[in-house]
């Protein structure tokens, strides 16, 4: 007969934008079920848990951000545990599991865990469960689920251990007391550790293609599936526990304002000049925005960027009012409240939520409509759907049988709310559900392309208008860059000037200190790589140059090299004139433009068609600028394709050049950037 007594467990998280979060709360209600008592923090409350006396198991959940680096919540964590003084025994009494999440389209793929466990590691903490590293690329639920599953033997098994060893009279939680079941629990230990292993690398690459059903008669899609799926009994999350209460209140007094739902200080700033970059048959339509700052205290260096607070659509907003039932009381105010009675740990009403706004204020100005559906949020509309259809197939998307079916329909189609009441007419869920499981609607940086030496009060950035195909082939607009371009389409249309009450103006706010700034010393040469929109804090960059080489003629100023690419010369060559003006002044030394999809004219050479293409061209120059010269290499643009490609290249040139075989070559990149002379601003 099994003996089930609670067992404590250290559950800490570290989150960016609230998924780290969501995994240790499904782990902490998870384990109540496994006769498990999980301590739920947040890394950052180091109020409420002490590591150094910390005697049980330690669960740590935590994303990565930027580049590479811990959440902002475990910065201060990350600092002291690098303190240089600490011994190597000094969490020699820790015994913790690590699920790490991250983006592989990124450099630095789960670094934030990485950084985490590899000091653990040096200051004696051993691990009880191999570490997991979910991808946010191909779906975090492909390892975080197998993860979670294997969590709970681990820690029997670990509580297990503890008791042979101190002689412990009680049973072991959920434990036989006969060998056979002891051999059962390490064999399951085992058999989930591959489980995870595997999908961690070559099940990974399955698990992810689209489903391979066998068809019968039709196609599986996003609101119908076929067999084997619609035949199986399915493995279906525990319901989310509801923990807001919504009561609606008339009123005509105004909603609150912008800076209530911003982290830091807004500023209102006037738009004053819009211009396209590209032609209209461009593949991209690539706009430059200025930006009159001169009346705010908000301040800005070349390569710093900055946020845009944008809405969401209005037409969208409409839309999710009139479905919902909403839209006679879109004006009315909402007061939120936690339930009482709620089995949700630490509910609160959510901080992005100003007091006293409207039902139409929270959707427009506060939550991430267009955010991808989450399998917590399926598992609770399948609550709000009278169809029996409907919910069958809810349930399949949110089912471990219907992983494939998910990240088809769903994930990699990206399917947000509205997309699924389209798909799903039957379902009607309150506001109170999206108020729980829809994310804050996050502001969207951007990189400055000017430089306030060169022209003072005033900021440009630059953009693409981004378009992509819904789960029904018709084009949507990103959130941020089609709202701009609504917004500026008067200046962009007008051959005049505009009315001052018709400049529009945007909220902006700073964007926390980042690295990515020109060498201190300006005799330090420095390379820049920038194909498309990446170009932008470079010119910020050359601008800034050709100011201080104008007032101080007496200096010496490093070599500039930019490595710019674009398809077309004459289509989408942003900044053509300016970069030829930096040219022919000596601001910039060397420029090397690749367009990738010009042929080269009739018994011409064939000429380097990417920016890596160029680097390894220039191979000799490169790796003097950064081994001989102690120079600077910047890179900025797409993570997914060119960020990796330029790493690829620095990489040949430096086994080429240095005579070096590839781990050495990593081993120096790794220096450069340890230097902070490798500095990288890459997006998704």
């Amino acid at each position: 007969m099994c003996c089930k007594t609670n067992r404590r467990f250290l559950l800490l998280y570290a989150s960016q934008k609230g998924q780290a979060k969501a995994i240790a709360e499904e782990i902490y209600h998870q384990a109540k079920d496994s006769g498990l008592e999980a301590d739920l923090h947040c890394i950052s409350e180091s109020d409420k848990y002490n590591l150094n006396s910390e005697k049980d198991p330690v669960v740590i959940v935590t994303s990565t951000t930027g580049t590479g680096e811990p959440p902002d919540t475990a910065v201060k964590f990350v600092k002291e545990i690098n303190d240089k003084s600490l011994p190597s025994d000094h969490f020699s009494h820790l015994r913790y599991g690590l699920l790490g999440l991250g983006d592989s389209e990124y450099t630095f793929f789960c670094n934030g865990g990485k950084i985490i466990d590899k000091r653990f590691q040096e200051l004696g903490a051993q691990r009880f469960y191999e570490v997991g590293l979910a991808d946010d690329a191909v779906g975090l639920e492909l390892v975080v689920d197998p993860w979670i599953a294997g969590l709970w033997p681990a820690l029997h098994q670990e509580f297990a251990s503890r008791k042979k060893e101190r002689n412990y009279t009680e049973q072991p939680p959920s434990l036989c007391a006969d060998a056979v079941c002891n051999s059962c629990i390490n064999s399951r230990v085992e058999r989930l550790k591959l489980e995870v292993s595997g999908v961690n690398n070559d099940l990974l690459a399955k698990a992810v293609t689209k489903s391979e059903l066998p068809l019968q008669g039709s196609q599986p899609s996003l609101f119908h599936s076929v067999p084997p799926l619609s035949q199986l009994a399915l493995n279906v999350p525990a319901l989310p526990p509801e923990y807001l209460e919504v009561h609606f209140q008339e009123s005509s007094e105004q909603d609150p304002s912008l800076c209530c739902v911003s982290e830091s200080s807004v500023f209102q700033v006037p738009v004053i000049k819009a211009v396209q970059l590209t032609r209209d048959d461009a593949i991209k339509r690539t706009l430059l925005l200025e930006l009159d700052i001169s009346k705010t205290t908000f301040s800005y260096q070349p390569g710093d960027a900055f946020n845009v607070i944008c809405p969401n659509y209005t037409s969208e907003v409409e839309e999710l009012l009139h479905i919902l039932g909403l839209s006679e009381k879109k004006d009315y105010f909402v007061c939120l409240k936690v339930k009482a009675g709620t089995k949700k740990r630490g509910a609160a009403v959510p901080l992005y939520i100003p007091e006293k706004s409207t039902v139409k204020f929270i959707l427009t100005w506060c939550l991430e409509i267009r955010a991808v559906l989450k399998k917590a949020f399926l598992r609770s509309l399948v609550e709000y759907t009278t169809d029996a259809g409907e919910k069958r197939r809810l349930q399949e998307l949110c089912s471990k049988q219907g992983s494939s079916d998910y990240n088809a329909f769903i994930r990699d189609v990206g399917v947000c709310l509205l997309d699924l009441l389209h798909a799903f007419p039957a379902c009607k869920p309150p506001l109170s559900l999206l108020l729980e499981h829809l994310p804050k609607l996050q502001a969207r940086p951007y990189s400055a392309a000017s430089s306030s030496l060169f022209q003072s009060g005033k900021m440009s950035f630059i953009f693409n208008v981004l378009e992509f195909p819904t789960h029904l082939g018709e084009l949507r607009r990103g959130v941020c860059t089609g709202w701009l371009l609504q917004l500026v389409s008067p200046i962009l249309q007008s051959s005049t000037k505009a009315e001052e009450l018709l400049i529009p103006k945007i909220s902006i706010s700073s964007r926390p200190a980042n690295i990515f700034h020109l060498p201190e010393d300006p005799s330090i040469p420095f390379i820049m790589v920038g194909p498309g929109t990446g170009i932008a804090p470079f010119i910020g960059f050359l601008q800034h140059r050709q100011k201080l080489q104008e007032d101080h003629k007496d200096w010496t100023f490093g070599e500039t090299w930019l490595f710019f690419g674009c398809r077309h010369q004459v289509k989408d060559y942003l900044f053509q004139e300016e970069l030829r003006c930096f040219a022919e002044s000596g601001t910039l030394t060397h420029l090397k433009v690749s367009f990738s999809r010009d042929a080269p004219a009739a018994g011409e050479a064939a000429t380097p068609k990417y920016v890596q293409d160029n680097l390894r061209l220039y191979c000799k120059e490169v790796s003097r600028i950064l081994l001989q010269e102690k120079g600077y290499f910047y890179v900025c643009g797409d993570a997914k394709n060119m960020a990796k490609d330029v790493n690829d290249a620095l990489i040949d040139i430096l086994t080429s050049e240095r005579g070096v075989d590839k781990l050495e070559a990593l081993k120096m990149l790794a220096l450069l950037r340890e230097e902070k002379r490798y500095l990288q601003d890459i997006w998704a």
